[in-house]
């Protein structure tokens, strides 16, 4: 049986009016784009003079304004919330949206932000140990059950929660990353979906044998977990445009974290394609694709048009 291939589009909130969010959102929904995605940051890295929106209610207003889409982030910042403020506010915007929530979830990212914030920052190792104690906060509020947890960082003491999201089992948890030593391990106990994130592109697959040996320490089926590429897509109708879309790419997305060159998916719409199925025969199942214009109608009318028939 064929794996389905499901489609989103992350479009990082800096500098756009709500009016350019809603475009994007809206040509979503009528070109059959499965999710749209933001990043959760106080302001965007390295640009801190540009406007940004704060993903939470960013993401609250586009799921009420739209249907059918789903919505999340890649990923929440993990020292933002406490844990069991967030099963709350997933809940809650699960039930308001019909169940369109998505819930990604890391250790942080960006430490000048916590400072600039008075927010803790910690080693990664700490930061780890943190997300792990969030996520069985998270995981056991949402499964409904009174939740308790005495930890390092949390102390949870018989706390309910209902009403209960309308996902079942529960809205998917995404976790991105491809540590061996801390990351990997949470994703086999926790995450719902395996984000590998752009810089983990170029060797994704000996990260996805890895994950699979975590699952095996946890007795897990490694089918259950689904996998997912955060990518920059460069897609064009031709090879003289293709050319322009690179260039505005390679400005837009220099760097190693971006995997441009070592992940990217490049290219008119046949050789996107080809591109796509190889790693969907590889067990991937969702593209979420940053695109060279910032997910430009144009662009988005392209991904409709030719790349999600040739998987539906």
């Amino acid at each position: 049986m064929t794996t389905p291939v499901e489609f989103g589009i992350y479009v990082p909130q800096v500098a756009f009016e709500w009016q350019d969010v809603q475009t994007r959102a809206t040509a979503a929904v009528e070109l059959g784009i499965d999710s749209m995605w933001f990043y959760d940051h106080l302001y965007s890295p390295g640009l801190p003079d540009l406007p940004s929106f704060e993903g939470w209610t960013l993401a609250s207003y586009v799921l009420a304004s739209t249907r059918r889409l789903r919505v999340g982030h890649l990923v929440l910042c993990n020292n933002f919330r406490h844990p069991a403020l967030l099963a709350k506010m997933v809940s809650t915007l699960d039930v308001l949206s019909a169940g369109r929530v998505e819930v990604g979830l890391g250790s942080g990212s960006v430490e000048l932000e916590h400072r600039q914030a008075g927010i803790e920052w910690g080693s990664f190792a700490a930061r780890s140990q943190r997300l792990e104690e969030s996520l069985a906060v998270l995981t056991s509020m949402l499964a409904g059950t009174e939740t308790s947890h005495v930890g390092h960082n949390f102390s949870v003491q018989g706390l309910p929660n209902l009403p209960l999201p309308v996902q079942e089992p529960r809205p998917p948890i995404h976790i991105g990353g491809i540590g061996r030593r801390r990351t990997l391990p949470l994703v086999a106990k926790y995450a719902d979906v395996w984000n590998v994130p752009t810089y983990g592109l170029g060797d994704w697959e000996a990260s996805q044998r890895a994950l699979d040996d975590e699952c095996a320490k946890l007795d897990r089926d490694p089918s259950t977990l689904r996998r997912s590429h955060e990518a920059v897509l460069v897609l064009a109708p031709d090879q003289s445009s293709l050319r322009e879309a690179l260039q505005r790419a390679e400005r837009r997305y220099a760097g190693r974290g971006f995997g441009l060159a070592e992940g990217g998916y490049i290219g008119t719409p046949n050789a996107v394609i080809d591109r796509i199925g190889m790693a969907r025969d590889k067990g991937i199942s969702a593209f979420i694709f940053i695109t060279h214009d910032r997910a430009h109608p144009r662009t988005l009318e392209l991904i409709a048009e030719h790349v999600i028939p040739a998987f539906r």
